[in-house]
């Protein structure tokens, strides 16, 4: 019992000596202090500045087309003889990657360009052969005429002459007409003196001859003048036969000279198709070798090995350019393209590079880089979100040298600073950010 007694007053000793660790007669509750601490803290948190932003996913890539991956066609189809390069290689612009060869029948011939080169150089000598021939049609024609001239002008001095000798004999025979006349007279007269016995029979056969003889004469000079008028129609009539003659001539000449027109206009045709021709199997020969088309490196090949056939217009090679400027694209959700516009400041981060982000604290964030919007396309995409293009700001931090096409990004477009109270109130209430656009500088209003 004793010993029991022991042990409770040692346990109520104890006791007393932790009660007296744990009150203190001096202790203060703090209780009331920290919970107002904490209300205007909170309430102070409420107040700060936060930035409201859309945040949208996507890709590096480049800003213009030329700088982004290039496919390298089989401009005409073919074979492939030999690999100048291999996947990985970096080229130069005007580098040959690939030669084909030709693998239809009207392109085998080596020396194709020279038969077709030869070929026209044959129709060009027939169409100096058609100007010559033309140009002697032409001196044809030029004789003819002046002949022509020459037999008018010879006929026309025959005609004044025999005009000239119309009027003499007209004149001739009106003179023997009036002998024929006076001799008729005489004649009459004779017979009436032969029949009285005036005058014997020899003066009247006299008279008689005379009278013969101008009626003779008479007829003589009447026949001839019938003949020059006769010979004076003539004439008339060979001018116009003459000018008919030569006219025929002429049109049969101009006929065979139009003929070598029509051949050289013909010819000069058939010379342009050659010329095309010959244009068109040269550059045809040069697609037998791909060529960079700008510095890069070669990267999926699609074709491996020698003697496979490619198609006109399959792609057998890609190339990415060495040199290019980096733009990220990003894709928006339809109800937040409003909000985004040209020349808005855009945070963003790249996969592979770490950073810590604040969306509502742009400033307070780490490993983040600036840019600004350029462009914002209206059609929507296939994702069903919309396009923007963003480049790096020059102003702000740059981006790093490491990035490669394809990269992925997340960006935050940096709209108004709003306090936090109300944006906690705008996503309780489900309304949307406030919407506004960049202020345009003096000299963009100017412009």
């Amino acid at each position: 019992m004793q010993i029991l007694e022991a042990k409770i007053r040692e346990e109520h000793n104890l006791s007393i000596e932790s009660t007296s660790h744990i009150y203190n007669s001096h202790y203060r509750k703090q209780m009331k202090f920290w919970s107002w601490f904490i209300a205007i803290v909170t309430v102070a948190i409420l107040f700060l500045p936060w930035t409201q932003n859309i945040k949208a996913t996507g890709s590096v890539t480049t800003l213009f087309q030329e700088q982004r991956p290039q496919e390298l066609p089989a401009i005409i189809p073919g074979r492939i003889v030999k690999w100048y390069v291999k996947e990985g290689d970096y080229v130069k612009r005007g580098d040959t990657i690939i030669q084909l060869a030709d693998v239809k029948d009207e392109y085998l011939d080596p020396n194709l360009v020279q038969r077709t080169e030869e070929q026209l150089a044959a129709k060009r000598q027939t169409i100096d052969f058609y100007n010559e021939k033309v140009q002697a049609t032409s001196s044809q024609i030029g004789a003819m005429e002046a002949q022509q001239q020459l037999k008018i002008s010879s006929l026309r001095n025959k005609i004044e002459q025999l005009r000239r000798k119309v009027q003499s004999d007209s004149a001739e025979w009106a003179a023997a007409k009036i002998d024929a006349e006076i001799a008729t007279v005489q004649y009459q007269r004779a017979r009436q003196m032969l029949d009285e016995g005036i005058i014997s029979l020899v003066d009247f056969e006299r008279r008689t001859g005379t009278y013969q003889k101008a009626l003779a004469a008479q007829t003589e000079k009447f026949n001839k003048y019938q003949n020059t008028r006769q010979e004076l129609v003539i004439a008339q009539i060979d001018i116009g036969s003459v000018q008919q003659e030569t006219a025929d001539k002429v049109f049969k000449a101009r006929g065979d000279q139009a003929g070598a027109q029509s051949e050289i206009a013909t010819t000069l045709g058939e010379v342009a198709k050659l010329e095309n021709q010959v244009q068109n199997y040269r550059i045809r020969g040069s697609q037998r070798w791909l060529i960079a088309p700008q510095d890069g490196q070669v990267v999926g090949a699609m074709k491996a090995g020698i003697n496979e056939i490619v198609k006109e217009g399959e792609v057998i090679v890609q190339v990415v350019p060495s040199n290019f400027d980096f733009a990220v694209e990003l894709f928006v959700k339809p109800m937040d393209l409003v909000l985004v516009d040209t020349g808005q400041l855009v945070r963003f981060t790249f996969d592979g590079f770490p950073a810590i982000v604040f969306s509502g604290w742009p400033s307070a964030s780490y490993g983040i880089f600036s840019g600004r919007i350029v462009a914002v396309e209206t059609n929507v995409n296939v994702n069903g979100m919309y396009r923007v293009l963003v480049i790096e700001d020059k102003s702000d931090r740059p981006w790093p040298k490491e990035l490669r096409l394809g990269t992925g990004a997340v960006g935050f477009a940096l709209l108004k600073d709003v306090p936090i109270w109300y944006e906690l109130w705008r996503n309780i209430n489900g309304f949307p950010p406030e919407y506004y656009k960049p202020s345009a500088t003096k000299k963009e209003e100017k412009k």
